[in-house]
């Protein structure tokens, strides 16, 4: 990347970097706490830390969105092709979209299923919600289908990160990294 090529604000690497890392924490306890054969301190472990590291990040993730929402990227380099541009910007959106559906469809389920939100539950915060396990079940399926598409696109997201790091070598890379000291 030349000096004059311009990178995101430390706000937005911030954000960028915070997500990834407990988003890239709950997949696998996701993954695992809903296996047979775990013990039963190690699941229940395994969903309280699930539930309430989702709680923490929707204030974060809907803090991020304005932030994005109210501050322009940095352009993107002239030399990336359109179709590059066109599925970057698109992929970006679906994965706001699915950081979104992902706590809602989360907090449905748990609360329909007439579950505790640990964090939540400690703040007073009631469950908002009345038992129902047809609703539980439908939130289940969503949250299970955001998930499947949310490490899908998370797969493509850091597959085409390390192609512009590793292989094009273009500067896209350095936008996002956390900048180096001088």
């Amino acid at each position: 990347m030349t000096d004059h090529q311009p990178g995101y604000r430390t706000p937005a690497r911030m954000f960028h970097w915070g997500v990834a890392a407990a988003v890239l924490l709950m997949i696998p306890a996701g993954l695992v706490m809903t296996q047979d054969g775990l013990s039963r301190s190690v699941q229940d472990t395994l969903f309280v830390f699930h539930k309430n590291l989702g709680t923490l990040l929707v204030p974060v993730i809907l803090a991020r969105l304005i932030y994005r929402l109210t501050h322009k990227p940095p352009p993107l380099p002239d030399t990336m092709p359109g179709w590059q541009r066109r599925i970057a910007g698109l992929s970006h959106v679906t994965l706001y979209g699915l950081l979104l559906v992902m706590p809602l469809s989360g907090f449905i389920r748990v609360r329909a299923g007439g579950f505790p939100i640990e964090l939540l539950d400690l703040l007073g915060a009631g469950p908002w919600l009345a038992k129902s396990d047809p609703l539980a079940d439908s939130a289940q399926l969503v949250h299970a289908v955001a998930a499947f598409l949310l490490i899908l696109l998370l797969a493509l997201h850091i597959g085409a990160a390390l192609h512009h790091v590793l292989i094009r070598r273009d500067g896209i890379w350095s936008r996002i990294w956390p900048p180096r000291r001088r």
